[in-house]
């Protein structure tokens, strides 16, 4: 210690408990520094890079906070990417439900011909039993109106189905208010917790908090009395 450090110390320009914690917290840093070095890190000791850090139950730390890793941010991105695909999922259901009324009418409107054809094809074998080709034509028209009928009962359903899928679909709106609510209470838990723990004074005008104090049980080699009396009358012996 100079001379001009000892006349500041005794006019109580320099606080000696100040001086002496900045002095051991200075050669711990610099022992522990040098432990690191020639010591292994472990994998538990080991904290990963925020870049390439993944979110895993073995992990004892929390994650780093980027966009990947923001809670309400992640929830926002859900619930925008999703009305947005649902929105494109109807759009594709009623086009399809477009086609298959199409289908129906088209259906039918070939039914109201092959009608037509089987009551004549019906009248002109009474008439003339023994044309062949009447019978022929009688029979086919009716298979064909079956199988009319059978495509038309599968588009009903097909449009039923449709339907059905428009209804459940509706769902997937309530998750998104559901989300949406759990957003809207977060963040007005986040902003009371914030208005809690404000206070008047910047933190970078803060005093620094006291390395030890009178009880701690934590904090070792704290300079006693008796080391600052023996200090103080090695000095005056100089």
């Amino acid at each position: 210690m100079t001379q001009e450090e000892l006349d500041a110390l005794m006019s109580g320009d320099i606080d000696l408990d100040e001086a002496y914690e900045e002095t051991e917290l200075s050669s711990v840093g610099e022992q522990k520094n040098e432990e690191e070095k020639d010591l292994p890190k472990t994998e538990s000791e080991h904290q990963p890079e925020p870049d390439t850090y993944r979110l895993s139950a073995m992990n004892n730390w929390p994650p780093p906070p980027t966009d990947d890793n923001k809670v309400v941010h992640q929830l926002d991105d859900v619930t925008k990417e999703s009305e947005e695909k649902a929105s494109e999922i109807f759009d594709l259901i009623e086009g399809i439900s477009n086609d298959l009324g199409k289908g129906e009418k088209e259906v039918k409107s070939v039914q109201s011909v092959i009608k037509n054809n089987v009551e004549l094809f019906s009248t002109l074998s009474a008439k003339f039993p023994h044309v062949e080709a009447f019978k022929t034509q009688l029979i086919q028209n009716n298979e064909a109106l079956e199988n009319l009928s059978s495509i038309l009962e599968k588009l009903q359903d097909g449009g039923d189905t449709i339907m059905n899928i428009m209804d459940i679909m509706q769902y997937q709106d309530i998750h998104r208010q559901k989300i949406e609510r759990v957003i809207n209470v977060m963040r007005a838990l986040s902003t009371y917790m914030n208005h809690l723990f404000s206070g008047k004074i910047d933190d970078s005008k803060r005093v620094g908090s006291a390395v030890h104090i009178h009880g701690d049980t934590s904090t070792e080699d704290v300079v006693s009395s008796d080391d600052i009396e023996a200090l103080l009358a090695s000095f005056g012996q100089k």
